[in-house]
């Protein structure tokens, strides 16, 4: 499978290697001006590149040549922002942190101005930094719960609402021919990431920079996903990985945690034969938990047509509401990032599809903008060995804590000398 929009949530990713080249799509024929370039991350989804060439096509204030980028792209989208050879505009998993404060993109918070509280907030939060926009959200990916009605039925286990519940459902509907849970064939370290934590209701990161699961809920939360591992509930080894259906449709697994991309298949395959769920909360300060990504829209500060680049931004992810529902909606399925997209959508408006529009605007929540990748990279070890090796938690967590905390330091001290 092609490179896709899904991949902004597979937290645990490689790096990957830097490839060269692009894809030159061309320019926008109605165009005049100056000439931008904008980039995108090689989409799997059929028509979505000749899709945003065709919107490039129809601004008539510059003209536009649109680059689809294969490979690993938010490296190759970092190295060309060093360059004066980057593009102007450019698709971005972020901006990150250090981007932001090297003085690498624009701000864009006035081409939001009277719209701002119209972009679903789980999604505008990690693009926002200082209470300054940095990057215009384009469309929501998300992760839900899938569950099979009749196994369950027949199991006489209610839909999970709680993380013990979760992890007795898993145990109880494990048999020689179908495992309870699905979470990816790591166990869950990879696409999980923070979900747990926020289940727990904790954070990565608090609001004012601080480690945001410095907390024995953590601990205790983390513990109860080894607990699925140890009691042989968790389906392993699968043909394909949690982002693909396939396991859940073939009848594998009972319940798969997988993305709002795949429901369009489980639909047609299944018919009203599955229900989707948030990730459950666990004790009593828990909630559900719904991570949720988006890329969205950058400048890049070195380009030599900054006003026209910002003004193409915002006429494509502001103004232009028709190409955005376009964009979310007919090439593979997506939520729009407006709120009021997301309501209009006919194909959001009944049964799973409203349901998972539902977990996004209540109980959504992204990446913060100060996780970094050595943040990152130090907690997804120690979920990990957690989860499979059944690794003390309380001593995994204290260690990770140190390593956060010490990173949260270094970018409070970069800001200070930027």
């Amino acid at each position: 499978m092609t490179i896709s929009r899904r991949k902004l949530l597979a937290l645990g990713a490689g790096a990957g290697i830097l490839t060269a080249c692009g894809s030159n799509t061309g320019r926008g024929d109605g165009g005049s001006g100056p000439r931008l370039s904008q980039w995108y991350h090689q989409y799997g989804e059929t028509g979505a590149q000749q899709a945003v060439r065709r919107y490039a096509a129809g601004f008539s204030k510059a003209r536009v040549s649109v680059e689809w980028r294969p490979g690993n792209y938010d490296q190759q989208a970092a190295a060309a922002l060093l360059t004066a050879a980057g593009p102007d505009v450019f698709e971005v998993n972020g901006p990150t942190l250090d981007q932001i404060q090297g003085g690498q993109v624009l701000d864009l918070t006035e081409l939001i101005a009277g719209v701002k509280d119209d972009f679903n907030p789980a999604v505008l939060a990690p693009k926002t930094y200082d209470g300054r926009v940095w990057g215009i959200p384009q469309v929501i990916d998300m992760q839900l719960l899938y569950y099979r009605k009749s196994l369950l039925r027949d199991a006489g286990v209610e839909p999970p609402t709680t993380l013990d519940a979760l992890v007795d459902a898993a145990r109880r509907l494990t048999d020689s021919k179908t495992k309870g849970l699905f979470l990816g064939n790591d166990g869950g370290a990879g696409v999980l990431g923070g979900t747990p934590l926020y289940a727990a209701g904790l954070q990565l990161v608090t609001d004012d920079g601080k480690v945001g699961f410095d907390d024995p809920a953590a601990a205790r939360t983390l513990g109860k996903l080894h607990r699925l591992y140890a009691d042989e509930s968790l389906l392993l080894g699968a043909p394909s990985d949690w982002s693909d259906p396939s396991a859940f449709l073939q009848g594998l697994t009972a319940m798969q945690w997988s993305g709002l991309w795949a429901l369009p298949q489980v639909q047609k395959e299944l018919g009203d034969d599955f229900g989707v769920l948030p990730f459950p909360g666990d004790g009593s300060h828990g909630r559900p938990s719904v991570p949720v990504g988006a890329y969205g829209a950058a400048v890049s500060a070195r380009s030599r047509h900054k006003e026209t680049a910002k003004e193409y931004v915002k006429w494509l992810w502001v103004e232009r509401t028709d190409l955005q529902q376009d964009f979310a909606l007919s090439y593979g399925f997506h939520i729009p990032a407006r709120i009021s997209l997301a309501q209009k959508a006919t194909r959001l408006r009944d049964g799973p599809a409203a349901d998972a529009v539902r977990f996004t605007t209540d109980h959504g929540y992204a990446q913060p903008l100060r996780w970094t990748p050595a943040s990152q990279t130090a907690y997804q070890d120690a979920l990990s060995r957690i989860i499979r090796n059944g690794a003390g938690p309380e001593s995994e967590l204290r260690s990770v804590v140190r390593k956060v905390s010490a990173e949260l330091d270094r970018v409070k001290n970069t800001k200070k000398t930027s």
